[in-house]
């Protein structure tokens, strides 16, 4: 009679970057933890384990655990990713976790992503531009379109906002003011919508240099670490094909 064999559970060395800058006596060092791995374990799970049994003043974010909010981007590993996303058994036994660079440290793993968003996003006006916008009957907005089109603004409606690609990418992590793939993925959206009243002189002026699709080395960094798998190296080649056209 054959028995299926069981796979052997690890256990799990994962070192956490611990730093608190609102803690004037905290310092950046790494802390080991060990636990033991179970059956289908995510990395969320294992900090939650971590911060349940051995020490609760680990910090990190989460929100939807299914991949949708973005929240739980660290550096996995030397990559970054989501840990909601990564699966354990995909690691080695000894896991190495970091904040995402490019962003401020709210404390350990934890940074503040949604600071560093709604400022691109006021940065690059990202709305629907339209003259007398605050008295149009909303009904009359919802006008159908292509579904060509339609699928075009959902493929770039998929990015949650989660930092890895501009973790990712050499020019954001020498340049504080560089866009990165995130604005110009939402300028392309923009750009596309019919609605948008905005010509191409008006996007220029907004990324039409090197703090914006001029920046861009084509590293594709962003594009290989983005978890939704957008084709962001795609946009930003759109981009700048119209902005030489202007």
């Amino acid at each position: 009679m054959s028995t299926i064999p069981v796979k052997a559970l690890r256990t799990l060395k994962i070192r956490v970057l611990r730093h608190n800058p609102a803690d004037p006596d905290s310092t950046p060092n790494m802390q080991t933890f060990e636990l033991e791995e179970a059956d289908s374990m995510t990395l969320f799970v294992a900090l939650n384990v971590i911060r349940e049994e051995q020490d609760p003043s680990l910090a990190f974010d989460f929100v939807c655990r299914a991949g949708i909010c973005g929240s739980c981007g660290m550096i996995i590993n030397g990559r970054p990713g989501l840990a909601c996303r990564t699966l354990t058994r995909d690691l080695p036994e000894d896991i190495t976790l970091a904040p995402l660079p490019g962003f401020e440290l709210i404390a350990d793993l934890s940074v503040n992503t949604g600071k560093w968003m709604r400022g691109i996003s006021e940065r690059l006006e990202t709305w629907v531009h339209a003259q007398g916008l605050d008295t149009v009957d909303v009904d009359a907005l919802e006008t159908p379109m292509e579904p060509e089109l339609a699928q075009q603004l959902y493929e770039l409606e998929r990015c949650i906002e989660c930092g890895c690609c501009i973790a990712a990418c050499g020019t954001a992590q020498m340049r504080e003011d560089f866009v990165g793939a995130v604005g110009l993925n939402q300028i392309t959206r923009f750009r596309l919508d019919p609605r948008d009243e905005r010509d191409d002189a008006d996007f220029y002026e907004l990324v039409g240099d090197d703090v914006g699709v001029f920046g861009c080395m084509t590293l594709l960094g962003c594009e290989d670490m983005c978890p939704k798998d957008l084709p962001l190296a795609t946009q930003i080649a759109f981009l700048r094909r119209r902005m030489v056209a202007v």
